[in-house]
């Protein structure tokens, strides 16, 4: 699709970034502010599932696999990638600089923080409340309910759900193409190995095969077994990078960019540079904002399947502050270091291998530490399995919209999709399409961050009628 429409796709990303790009700023704040309204407003003690449900994962598990689904893959490949990036090109000011430096970590943070665990929580919070609180069908289209009754049922409920099958495609595909050349790239760094499509294609059958034997499983199995070893190999990285490089600078990179990010969220996350080109802008801030928009379906719906039992204040409390500490905790140690060996140790060939060729960019940066085959090796196995359960999120979420939201939805629609989207990463990778595929991606965020204001709208008003009821009750 993307490959024969990708000129209307680019040119319906550069109307929604010139024309829209304020809706997508506006939404994201919108959605921030409803989360942290919810979290610790008077409906935060309603349990998404009845009073008597318990949640079905412990709390670390939990966090693993909200991790894993949403952005492991992607904090592995741009965690030193964008921070010097950054540097290098700053939104404003000189780059190579020390202000260019702070500039870089602050809108790290903005990108990967709040504001994009916010959109995910908008859509998990709601459809989690819906299927376990109010007893509809897992599908996106229920929690229009208070709209539009039972026309979730019919025409305009399907064009929702089959706009959320065509998004999850969408993104895990790109996902798995920015894996995959991270991984070519990794091997051919470290062994010579070709970087090559026909490389690239054996890897996508394997990690096939694996994460169709993952979904196989069942959610309870592979996927938390996956997830808890993600988390464990990230903080083995975490680790080794803690004691072989600035562990002082880090620390101080961590609390001084949370610091920034928190006195300038709101500047930043409307800034829209109308005076000059917007061309920083639209590359990274609306890239990312429309990103996290477009992904909200699949992983909102993910997220929702996973926290049963759990109050709306621990969800939001889960799915927002903590993953976002532990977000930027990463950058620090990662991109942080990486700002430290290039800016305070003199090395700016770091920077110039990074901005010539981003994918080779964590190997790169590893190169500078001692068992730096090792660690390179880790960090390949990390994002094989990041993608593993990615994946695997991705054809439990399209099995729950092509099976009316059932809670398991079989092993053949699983698999029957799961080749889907690795035949269409494959396709787009001997193509050279990422581009235009992502363009896809960002293109459905305009249509969707309506959809998931109007979800709010929904959710508040349930969430309205059945706090009232529980004090009529007690009355």
């Amino acid at each position: 699709m993307c490959i024969l429409f990708d000129a209307y796709f680019e040119f319906a990303l550069e109307v929604i970034y010139n024309a829209f790009g304020w809706v997508l700023l506006t939404a994201v704040f919108v959605f921030i502010v409803f989360c942290v309204y919810v979290a610790f407003s008077k409906f935060g003690k309603i349990k998404l599932g009845d009073d008597s449900d318990e949640p079905e994962f412990r709390k670390i598990t939990w966090i693993a696999m909200l991790f894993s689904a949403a952005i492991g893959i992607a904090l592995v490949f741009f965690g030193v990638a964008e921070p010097v990036l950054y540097y290098v090109d700053p939104p404003y000011g000189e780059g190579y600089t020390e202000s260019a430096a702070t500039t870089a970590m602050q809108f790290v943070y903005l990108h990967w923080g709040i504001s994009a665990w916010a959109c995910y929580a908008v859509v998990g919070a709601a459809l989690a409340y819906c299927k376990y609180r109010k007893k509809l069908p897992a599908t996106l289209s229920a929690v229009f309910y208070p709209l539009i009754g039972d026309g979730i049922y019919g025409p305009v409920g399907k064009i929702i759900d089959i706009f959320v099958v065509l998004a999850v495609v969408v993104g895990i595909s790109s996902s798995l193409g920015f894996g995959v050349l991270q991984i070519n790239s990794g091997m051919a760094y470290e062994w010579g190995l070709p970087n090559t499509f026909s490389i690239q294609l054996i890897m996508i059958a394997v990690i096939t095969v694996i994460y169709l034997l993952s979904a196989a499983t069942g959610l309870k199995r592979g996927l938390k077994y996956l997830a808890n070893t993600n988390f464990i190999l990230a903080l083995i990285l975490v680790v080794f990078l803690l004691v072989f490089a600035s562990t002082s600078n880090i620390f101080q990179i961590f609390f001084q960019g949370i610091s920034d990010y928190t006195n300038n969220l709101l500047g930043m996350s409307f800034r829209m540079d109308p005076y000059g080109d917007g061309g920083w802008i639209s590359s990274w801030t609306l890239f990312y904002f429309g990103w996290w928009i477009a992904w909200a379906p699949f992983v909102g719906v993910f997220v929702a399947r996973v926290s049963k039992g759990r109050t709306l204040r621990e969800f939001m409390m889960g799915a927002l502050f903590i993953p976002v500490l532990v977000c930027f905790f990463w950058f620090a140690v990662l991109g942080g270091s990486a700002l430290d060996l290039i800016h305070n140790q003199g090395h700016v060939a770091l920077a110039e291998v990074v901005a010539a060729d981003e994918t080779v960019a964590l190997f790169e940066f590893l190169s500078y530490f001692p068992f730096s085959s090792v660690m390179s090796v880790l960090a390949m196995v990390l994002i094989f399995i990041f993608f593993i359960t990615a994946a695997d999120s991705a054809m439990f979420v399209i099995g729950m919209m092509n099976e009316y939201g059932i809670e398991n939805p079989s092993n053949r629609i699983k698999i029957i999709w799961g080749i889907v989207i690795s035949g269409v990463a494959a396709i787009l990778t001997f193509t050279g399409g990422i581009q235009g595929f992502e363009s896809a991606l960002v293109a459905t965020s305009l249509p969707m961050s309506i959809i998931m204001l109007l979800m709010c709208v929904c959710l508040y008003k349930m969430l309205h009628a059945d706090y009232h009821q529980q004090e009529t009750s007690k009355d």
